[in-house]
């Protein structure tokens, strides 16, 4: 599933074709995805503004003039492409493919959105795993996707102070603890992974037990990581694709995720990279450097 790097570099990708501009026209090809497409969803987007375009946790968020938010959420598969028309292939700091006639025809292309950037936007998830709805925006903190959220943590509220206060107490691993979105939104198995590696913090270390000094080194790493996939467009493993279909390249700098049997990229460390499964999930980390 995509992670928070991936989202934001979706959202980045997307910015330039919807937000400030206007939809022209919206096409459902199907009635759901995850969940059913809220009533007549194409007719109350059509026509609509896209004041202002954004992230919470995992989810893009494209508040509209009309006092709605469009809530888009990828799932497990869920790829954005962006097309733009004739000349203005270039927008900003992205580029685009010209549309080709086929586009949004695919037998998984659920949800085709034209924008008066002018661009073609199209929504495909061959697991349906997706969500799209509409939310009114003023109470959008109140709805269950988003009510009990965590921090997020490329805010500029998110540091030590705020580890430490949520840490506190906590009988779990310090790698379930990251993990759980009501303490920090949209941080994943990747990304966990990496930030304890960096600040040289066990996995397997009770959450209320990492020491204050861990936790100064902890609350930075987590952002270093995160804004270095986002400049690398993510990790492309199976199903990520930027919306210019090109992949992510941040996998190429994991240090220990997916590195198992690798000596551990710590100067000066002997540690072997090993694998061990918490709560159903893979977790990577060296046993020398990471006690």
């Amino acid at each position: 599933m995509p992670e928070l790097p991936e989202v934001e570099t979706v959202r980045l990708g997307l910015q330039p074709v919807l937000e400030g501009r206007r939809f022209t026209h919206v096409t459902t090809n199907r009635r759901d995805l995850r969940v059913p497409f809220p009533e007549e969803f194409a007719r109350r987007l059509t026509g609509r503004r896209v004041a202002r375009l954004r992230r919470r946790a995992k989810y893009i968020l494209a508040d509209l003039d009309g006092g709605e938010t469009l809530v888009i959420h990828l799932g497990m598969s869920g790829r954005m492409s962006v097309y733009a028309h004739g000349k203005n292939r270039k927008l900003g700091q992205f580029t685009y493919e010209i549309a080709p006639a086929d586009a949004g025809c695919g037998k998984h292309d659920h949800v085709i959105f034209e924008t008066d950037a002018p661009a073609r936007i199209v929504f495909t998830d061959h697991r349906r795993f997706g969500l799209m709805t509409l939310v009114e925006t003023a109470k959008l903190e109140e709805h269950p996707l988003f009510k009990g959220l965590g921090g997020e943590p490329l805010s500029e509220d998110f540091d030590a102070s705020y580890l430490k206060r949520v840490l506190k107490g906590k009988k779990t691993s310090i790698k379930a603890a990251m993990l759980d979105q009501r303490m920090i939104a949209g941080l994943g198995n990747i990304y966990v992974c990496e930030s304890l590696w960096r600040a040289h913090i066990s996995p397997k270390r009770l959450a209320a037990k990492v020491k204050p000094a861990q936790i100064d080194l902890l609350a930075p790493a987590i952002k270093a990581v995160l804004r270095e996939a986002v400049k690398a467009g993510g990790s492309s493993l199976r199903d990520h694709k930027r919306v210019d279909g090109e992949l992510g390249y941040f996998q190429k700098s994991f240090a220990v995720y997916d590195r198992e049997t690798i000596p551990c990229p710590t100067a000066h460390c002997s540690g072997i990279v090993k694998r061990i499964v918490q709560s159903g999930r893979s977790t990577f980390y060296c046993p020398v450097c990471q006690k």
